[in-house]
C-alpha cells in the first residue's frame, strides 16, 4: 500500500519516434479492426483512407499524430486523457472507503429490488458520493504510518487521488453495479414459492460463488472485450467524465465552447439538486406522473383503451412520464447508448409490442384474450396466478398427475412474446460476433499479448500485466464451491449440468460482451438455460434455477468485471489492484 509519487505524464511509443512505414503498417491495422465498427466516426474512416492511399507523408505524419496518440472516438478523446497522471492508488483510505460503500449499495439494492418499478443504485451515486468521503478523510484523518504484512501504509496519504477513487467506484461496480445479487432472487423464490429453507451456509456460498465466477471468467477475454479500442464500453465513459468533473475545478474558456461559463462540477451539482427536488412529485406528491396514460383518463373502465395506452398493464401507445425511474428501471439509462442501439431497440419495441402483440392478444392465439394483455404472472385455466405448490411433490420436484388435474401454465401476450425474442437475440448474437468480428477475434487469439493498438494500451505498459492464473485460481476455487453448494444440498442438480452451464457462460462471454462494449445493451441468457436445463432434467425447480443462475450470472458479473477493468485501463491503474 506505497504511496505513488509520481505525476509525470507517461505517452508511451511516441508515433513521432517510429519510422514512416510503421505508421502505415498501424493505421492499416486501425483500418482493420475497425472496419464493422458502427462507432467509428464516417470522418475518422475518411482520414484513415486518405492516409493509406496518399503519397504526402506529411499529410500521413499528421493523420498518423492525431489517430494514433488519441483515440479515434470523439466521446472517448472527451471523457478519457490520453496521459497517466500518477497520484497514490491502494490505499488504506481507498479500501476503506470502497468496502463501505460496496457493502451499503449492496444492502440498499436488495431492498429497492421488491420495489416496482425496479430501482436499481448504480456505481454511480457511490462515484458523487465517495468524493465529499475522500476529501473529508483528507482533511480531518491524521497521518499516520504503520506496517501491515511488511507493507508499509499511510492512514492519510494525502490528497484524495483519482486513482483511490476509481479503485472505490471499481469496488461498487463489482458488487452493485448490476442491482441486487440475482441469487437472492432464487433464494426469495425458493422460500416464498416451494418453502424450502437450506440455511444460511447454502445461501452465503451460492451468492459467493454466482458473483465471483464471472470475475474469473473475464480474466481470459480481457485481450478481446478490454485491450481493443473498438470496446469502448459506453457506460465506462460517464465513469471517467464525473470522475473529471468532481476533481477538476477549473473554468471553461467561454471562447472555445460557445460562452458556456460553468464549470463541470456546478453544472453536475445544479443538475444533482435539481433532479432530487424534482422526484419528489412523481415519488411522492403527485404519483399520476409517474405513469402519465392521460388516455385511460377519459374512459377509465374501458378494457381495451386501458390495454392500449395503460402504462402499468398495457402497452403505452402513448409514453409519457414526468418518472426518471420509469425510464431508466429496466434497460437503465437510454442517455449512455449510442444513438443507433437505443434507435434499433425502439424500432423492436415498435414492431413488436406495438404491432405484433396487438395483434396476437385480439385474435385470442393460446387464450390471450382470457389474460392481461401485459405482466410478467403466470396463470391458470381459471385465470387466477398459478399456484405452483399444487403441482410439486414432498421432495419439490413436478407432479405430472397433480399438473394434469390442476391447470396448464398460460402467460400474458407480451410475456410469452419476450420468451421468444429472447431465443432469437441470443442466436442472433452469435451469428453477429461470428460474421462482423469473428475474423478480429481469430487475429487477436493468434497474437496473445503481442500487440497494443491505442494510447490508452501503450499506457498501461507501464504497469505489469496480471498472470492469467491469478484468474484460473479464482475460477478453479469458485467452481469447487458451486460443487460444493449443488451437490451438498438436496438441489437435484447433477454435477454434469454444472459443468454445462459454465460452459453456455464462456460461449456467449465474448459475442455478448461486444454487443454490451459497443452499445451498453445487455443481452441475458437467462431465458435459454432455464430452458435447457428443462429439458437435461425435467421437473426439478431447485436445479433449473441454480442452472439458469449459474448460466446466466456468471457471465453476467463476468461482464461488469470485465466493464471495471476498462475503467482500470482508462485511468492507469494496475491490473493486480484490480483483482485485489
Amino acid at each position: 500500500m506505497e504511496k505513488d509519487e509520481s505525476i509525470a505524464v507517461t505517452t508511451g511509443a511516441m508515433v513521432d519516434e517510429t519510422a514512416p512505414d510503421e505508421k502505415l503498417k498501424q493505421l492499416r491495422d486501425l483500418k482493420s479492426h475497425h472496419h464493422w465498427d458502427p462507432n467509428m466516426p464516417e470522418e475518422v474512416v475518411e482520414e484513415l483512407d486518405e492516409a493509406l492511399h496518399t503519397s504526402d507523408k506529411r499529410t500521413q505524419e499528421a493523420i498518423a499524430q492525431e489517430l494514433l496518440e488519441n483515440s479515434p472516438y470523439p466521446e472517448v478523446r472527451s471523457a478519457v486523457s490520453n496521459v497517466d497522471e500518477g497520484g497514490s492508488v491502494n490505499t488504506i483510505r481507498a479500501w476503506v472507503i470502497g468496502l463501505v460503500f460496496a457493502t451499503i449499495g449492496s444492502a440498499l439494492n436488495m431492498l429497492f429490488s421488491m420495489r416496482q418499478p425496479y430501482i436499481v443504485i448504480p456505481s454511480y451515486i457511490a462515484q458523487v458520493v465517495a468524493y465529499p468521503v475522500g476529501k473529508a478523510w483528507e482533511a480531518w484523518m491524521p497521518n499516520y504510518t504503520f506496517r501491515i504484512f511488511g507493507y508499509e501504509a499511510e492512514l492519510n496519504p494525502g490528497v484524495f487521488t483519482k486513482k483511490e477513487h476509481t479503485i472505490v467506484v471499481i469496488m461498487a461496480n463489482a458488487t452493485f453495479g448490476g442491482g441486487a445479487a440475482y441469487a437472492t432472487d432464487v433464494l426469495l423464490a425458493q422460500r416464498a414459492f416451494y418453502g424450502q429453507h437450506f440455511g444460511w451456509g447454502f445461501e452465503i456460498l451460492m451468492c459467493i460463488s454466482t458473483q465471483m465466477l464471472g470475475f474469473g471468467m473475464a480474466g481470459f477475454f480481457t485481450r478481446f472485450l478490454v485491450q481493443p479500442a473498438a470496446m469502448i464500453w459506453p457506460s465506462t465513459l460517464i465513469n471517467t467524465s464525473l470522475f473529471t468533473a468532481l476533481h477538476d475545478r477549473s473554468k471553461p474558456d467561454p471562447s472555445k465552447v460557445a460562452g458556456w461559463r460553468i464549470g463541470k462540477y456546478q453544472m453536475f451539482l445544479f443538475a444533482m439538486i435539481g433532479s432530487f427536488c424534482w422526484y419528489w412529485f412523481p415519488g411522492y406528491i403527485a404519483p399520476f406522473l409517474s405513469i402519465f396514460a392521460w388516455v385511460t383518463w377519459i374512459k377509465p373502465e374501458n378494457v381495451i383503451v386501458n390495454q392500449l395506452f395503460g402504462g402499468f398493464t398495457g402497452l403505452s401507445l402513448i409514453p409519457m412520464t414526468f418518472d426518471w425511474t420509469q425510464i431508466s428501471g429496466f434497460n437503465f439509462s437510454p442517455l449512455i447508448a449510442p444513438w443507433y442501439a437505443i434507435s434499433n431497440t425502439m424500432i423492436g419495441m415498435f414492431l413488436w409490442f406495438w404491432i405484433v402483440t396487438p395483434a396476437i392478444h385480439y385474435s385470442n392465439l393460446f387464450y390471450s384474450q382470457y389474460l392481461p394483455m401485459s405482466d410478467s404472472n403466470s396463470y391458470d385455466n381459471t385465470g387466477n396466478v398459478y399456484e405452483v405448490s399444487k403441482i410439486l411433490t414432498p421432495e419439490f420436484t413436478f407432479d405430472t398427475e397433480k399438473y394434469s388435474n390442476y391447470s396448464p401454465l398460460f402467460l400474458s401476450t407480451t410475456f410469452m412474446l419476450s420468451y421468444g425474442l429472447s431465443f432469437a437475440s441470443i442466436i442472433a448474437v452469435l451469428v453477429q460476433a461470428g460474421l462482423f468480428n469473428g475474423p478480429d477475434i481469430w487475429a487477436r487469439f493468434r497474437r496473445v499479448g503481442k500487440e497494443e493498438e491505442d494510447v490508452h494500451g501503450r499506457l498501461m505498459t507501464r504497469y505489469a500485466t496480471v498472470p492469467i492464473w491469478w484468474y484460473l485460481g479464482v475460477f478453479v476455487t469458485m467452481t469447487a464451491i458451486g460443487f460444493g453448494v449443488v451437490l451438498g444440498w438436496p438441489t437435484h442438480m447433477s454435477w454434469w449440468s454444472f459443468i454445462i452451464a459454465l460452459l453456455i457462460s464462456a460461449v456467449w462471454f465474448v459475442p455478448i460482451g461486444i454487443v454490451k462494449a459497443a452499445t451498453n445493451i445487455d443481452i441475458g441468457l437467462n431465458v435459454i438455460t432455464e430452458f435447457i436445463i428443462g429439458y437435461m432434467q425435467p421437473g426439478k425447480p431447485m436445479a433449473m434455477m441454480l442452472f439458469k443462475t449459474y448460466g446466466y450470472i456468471s457471465m453476467y458479473q463476468g461482464m461488469y468485471f470485465t466493464q471495471d477493468l476498462k475503467i482500470g485501463k482508462s485511468r492507469r491503474l494496475p491490473g493486480a489492484d484490480l483483482l485485489y
